[in-house]
């Protein structure tokens, strides 16, 4: 799988989550796929600075996307 395809299914595993961080007036942008699979996101909106961001990336974000896309080593968010 080519690194485009890669950020395509990642893309399509955010946009499943979506809705749910917008409920709360927040939303989430990929910011960068790494070789190593890794996923760098930023959560915007209400959702970025969140005391819980780190378990929303986590609990939710993460778990989505890796369920999603096995090939993801990681999601981690960037400030």
């Amino acid at each position: 799988m080519t690194n485009d395809e890669f950020k395509v299914k990642v893309q399509t595993a955010l946009d499943k989550v979506r809705p749910n961080l917008q409920m709360d007036g927040g939303d989430v942008e990929l910011l960068e796929v790494t070789e190593e699979g890794e996923v760098k996101v930023r959560l915007q909106g209400h959702c970025y600075g969140c005391p819980f961001s780190t378990m929303t990336v986590k609990n939710l974000v993460e778990r989505v996307v890796r369920q999603e896309v096995p090939e993801v080593t990681r999601v981690t968010n960037v400030p």
